[in-house]
């Protein structure tokens, strides 16, 4: 009869103490990069949650059988889901498209939810380059149509019209003027009436005379 093994002696087949010792080591580096990972996280997280919303908003797009005009903002429903399905998709498009080019990041002011033409402008160029490379259409010739014409000119405008515009430009401060963004009154409508009945009833013929503004003051007296 054989003698019982001897306790500290390693099972059979076990791997010995140094090769424990080495993966322990291991496992430790390993463990430590990780940690070093943790900021990248974040962003990982982002990104793949802005593809599911990209994945999301094409699918939507290939499944219709018919081509369906653009969303627009400047005409958006009054509901406040709506209005954040439409941000949500457009922001993540933005981050997914059209930030990855140097000219679209360089012109898009940090103030550019405060302008409502231009998020009209980038949420039609969103759906022009859906239509382009994941439509019922999509075709060479239209990404490049999306690429030569559409893409340059929505950043040409968003240049010129909030280009140099800011944050602070929309705030209230003590000696500014109102901050941007407020609608324009529409000009003219006091001759609405007027152009009505004409356009209605009496087109062919000369249109009426505006009626005369109203009388301002003139150094304290009405003129």
């Amino acid at each position: 009869m054989s003698a019982p093994p001897h306790p500290e002696a390693p099972e059979p087949g076990a791997p010995s103490p140094r090769v424990l010792a080495g993966l322990a080591h291991e496992v430790d580096v390993l463990l430590r990069r990780v940690d070093g990972l943790d900021p990248l996280t974040g962003r990982v997280d982002r990104l793949e949650e802005m593809a599911a919303r990209m994945a999301d908003t094409v699918k939507s797009v290939v499944g219709r059988k018919q081509k369906l005009p653009a969303p627009s903002w400047l005409l958006a429903p009054a509901e406040t889901a709506e209005v954040a399905g439409l941000l949500d998709e457009l922001t993540a498009w933005l981050g997914a498209v059209f930030l990855r080019y140097p000219d679209g990041a360089s012109v898009l002011p940090e103030c550019w939810l405060w302008h409502p033409d231009v998020v009209e402008e980038l949420l039609w160029l969103a759906h022009a380059w859906l239509a382009a490379y994941q439509g019922p259409d999509a075709s060479v010739s239209a990404a490049g149509d999306w690429h030569d014409r559409q893409r340059p000119g929505v950043v040409a405008r968003i240049r010129k019209s909030a280009g140099s515009c800011s944050i602070e430009r929309h705030q209230t401060r003590p000696g500014w003027s109102a901050p941007g963004g407020a609608p324009v009154p529409v000009p003219g409508l006091e001759h609405a009436a007027a152009i009505t009945g004409w356009w209605a009833q009496h087109r062919e013929q000369v249109p009426p005379e505006p009626a005369p503004a109203a009388a301002g003051p003139i150094g304290g007296v009405l003129r």
